[in-house]
């Protein structure tokens, strides 16, 4: 073989191990991200167990009754310059629902959720005393929530099939194996609670475990935009919509990315409880320039550069700072979702790890969280924040005696934050001032939240992983360089 051939053959092989290192590690890195954002099973369950579901009221409204004369055909109008294309139902006047709360089920899949997607369309129901609402799951345990958070479902999925303890709304968030055997059971009960009656909000990529579900086939659809390709493949009976921030065919609704949850969730308020009602609920969660009568456009994402800070904290995610995520009784939901997304679930800038007083905390609206106690087992961590409080003087004191004991300040993100204003504001510009402005961009894109309202500050760009990822192109290249000269000429 001529010289110049083996050296081409040389250079070809180097640049193919220096590759398959970088792959490999990057790889490596992602699963080591997802396994520290979903927690594993909680240590011990509490002495005296785990506290027992409410009551679920007994009336039924006729909700899909009243909510049903609404509705009209799906309408579609030619595109232009100053006109979107409007899929879905029509809007027209909506009139209150009868009588007697509109029931909610939340579902939390067994094989883990986002976050945000069931923290977020909870509150926006719960806030409202038309609503019951209540999360339901395979088995009643704690199950595992993006970004480092486990939630105790209240009901099973026997529980609520039928009957005075069936859902009038079921809200379907992402779930890591929609697809999987382990979500089989769920599923089925998604598709026997349609055929019911029962209006269902798919959040986010909840779309596919809705799409698996068999709801939408002939319906038109979205989802987050990163999802909408692969789902356009899988699910080619789908009408498959981009650029809108929620897309409403019959009584399936689903939503774009993460914290779109809300405002499909504002819709189904407004249309099962009236305007006023929403307008209301819409005003206290303070979703950045949400009315009832703003335009479901938004900008259609698509991966970018200005992306590579997400990429790079989820495939590097050594030496990340661990963020403790300090609950106490009573937070706001919205407010929790917003730490365990921004911080890590959402951005993999650092590993979340929830710590209370207690193993088991209540939030403002009902729903149980499961934490790690503040004792001597409790990992350590770089920072301690607690969201949802206004002064130090609300702060458990379980957990001020812990930080003092570890060196830790308890900060406060939400502290000082303007009336009407998202939960997710405040973490928004914390993340950026701790971390950088180039992750808080990115994670406000993947989260699908708006910013533009926001004054971001802090440094420039991520570094840490940056130079992880330096540092190992450099070693893959040394290693790569290596192997090919100690090969036999």
């Amino acid at each position: 073989m001529p010289p110049r051939i083996r050296r081409l053959l040389r250079i070809a092989l180097a640049v193919t191990l220096w590759a398959a290192v970088m792959a490999g590690t990057c790889v490596a890195g992602v699963a080591v991200s997802m396994r520290d954002s979903y927690p594993g099973p909680v240590r011990a369950v509490p002495a005296g167990g785990w506290p027992p579901a409410r009551e679920v009221p007994r009336e039924r409204p006729i909700a899909q009754e009243a909510s049903r004369e609404q509705e009209q055909p799906s309408v579609r109008e030619t595109p232009s310059a100053t006109a979107p294309v409007r899929t879905g139902v029509r809007r027209v006047s909506v009139r209150s629902a009868p009588p007697g709360q509109i029931k909610v089920a939340v579902v939390v899949g067994a094989s883990g959720s986002v976050t945000t997607d069931v923290l977020g369309p909870y509150e926006v129901f719960a806030r409202s005393s038309r609503f019951f609402v209540y999360t339901v799951s395979a088995r009643r345990e704690p199950v595992p929530l993006s970004g480092g958070l486990r939630v105790l479902p209240e009901r099973t999925l026997a529980e609520t099939a039928a009957g005075e303890t069936a859902p009038d709304v079921v809200v379907v968030p992402a779930v890591v194996d929609p697809e999987g055997e382990a979500e089989a059971p769920l599923r089925s009960w998604i598709g026997r609670q349609a055929a019911r009656g029962a209006r269902i909000l798919g959040v986010c990529a909840g779309s596919r475990l809705v799409a698996a579900s068999g709801l939408l086939r002939g319906r038109s659809a979205t989802s987050h935009w990163g999802v909408i390709g692969p789902l356009q493949q899988d699910y080619p009976d789908t009408r498959w919509v981009r650029g809108r921030r929620y897309v409403e065919d019959g009584p399936v609704t689903t939503t774009a990315g993460v914290t779109s949850g809300t405002v499909g969730a504002l819709r189904l308020v407004e249309r099962l409880a009236g305007i006023a009602e929403a307008r209301r609920v819409g005003g206290e969660v303070g979703y950045p320039g949400w009315s009832p009568d703003a335009s479901t456009a938004i900008p259609a994402g698509e991966p970018a550069l200005e992306d590579l800070p997400y990429a790079l904290n989820a495939a590097f995610p050594w030496f990340e700072p661990v963020v403790g995520v300090g609950l106490n009784q009573g937070v706001s939901e919205i407010d929790v979702a917003a730490a365990f997304e921004i911080y890590a679930g959402g951005s993999f800038a650092a590993r979340a790890v929830a710590l209370a007083g207690t193993t088991v905390v209540t939030t403002r609206h009902g729903m149980t969280l499961v934490a790690e106690p503040a004792d001597g087992t409790a990992p350590a961590v770089t920072r301690l924040v607690a969201p949802g409080v206004g002064t130090a003087r609300e702060v458990d004191p379980a957990l001020v005696r812990w930080a003092a004991g570890r060196g830790v300040a308890v900060e406060l993100p939400h502290a000082g934050r303007a009336a009407g204003e998202s939960g997710f504001d405040p973490v928004l510009r914390d993340l950026a001032a701790h971390t950088d402005l180039a992750t808080a961009r990115a994670t406000a894109k993947y989260n699908e939240y708006p910013i533009e309202h926001l004054t971001l500050t802090g440094p420039a760009w991520s570094w840490r992983p940056t130079l992880l990822f330096l540092l190992t192109a450099l070693g893959a290249g040394l290693l790569s360089y290596t192997a090919v000269r100690l090969m036999p000429r």
